[in-house]
């Protein structure tokens, strides 16, 4: 990672500035309308992902700036699934009932620490990297599946489908385009093109509310 040219660089901060920007507005989306602004699936790997690599870049370097920021995205993440714990156990009832809310929530984050420490053992140091963009395009799928079962905006804003789309976007130009890493730029790719659905389909929803 070439963190000395200005275009990389540019990038990098871009994209953190976007996905912080995602966070907090899911979080006061979140309190706002007594909901969960993301899908459990997608939010349990980002926390996996986070807590596990803010502690390899920590354990590693204790002023290791990127490892303060993963470690702050961790706690934000934090914070939203609070709001799913305390909101979201209604959404269960369609599926397997209230009473398994809970051991299927650990079953979600089980699997999804089990894969992360998994990414990080075979592939090493692209592993994050890798596991991130996948991540992401899991989530991107996954928030047109929310919009589409809560057949409303309830919980999503604009301003995070947009941050999330132009911080993957950023993110895809400095991790897989200047980086070189082809699979990671394909799929960051693919994330922008369900990205760009989902802002569809919710802008659609907003101005029907209108």
């Amino acid at each position: 990672m070439n963190y000395e040219d200005p275009l990389f660089l540019t990038l990098v901060v871009a994209s953190g500035i976007c996905w912080t920007i995602v966070y907090l507005d899911s979080i006061r989306i979140g309190f706002k309308e007594r909901t969960y602004a993301m899908p459990i699936v997608a939010l349990a790997f980002n926390l996996c992902w986070e807590s596990l690599y803010a502690y390899v870049y920590l354990n590693r370097n204790i002023a290791d700036i990127q490892g303060w920021i993963t470690l702050v995205w961790a706690l934000f993440d934090v914070v939203i699934l609070y709001t799913f714990f305390k909101f979201g156990r209604n959404d269960f009832e369609n599926y397997s009932g209230k009473k398994y809310f809970y051991p299927w929530v650990t079953l979600i984050f089980v699997m999804a620490m089990t894969i992360q420490i998994s990414f990080k053992a075979e592939f090493d140091m692209v592993g994050p990297l890798y596991a991130a963009f996948l991540q992401n395009l899991l989530m991107s799928v996954l928030y047109i599946y929310m919009l589409h079962e809560r057949k409303s905006a309830k919980g999503q804003t604009l301003t995070i489908a947009y941050a999330k789309c132009i911080g993957t976007l950023c993110a895809t130009g400095y991790g897989g385009w200047l980086a070189g890493y082809k699979l990671a730029f394909v799929i960051g790719i693919l994330c922008f093109v369900f990205d760009v659905i989902y802002i569809i389909k919710l802008h659609s929803c907003v101005k029907s509310i209108k």
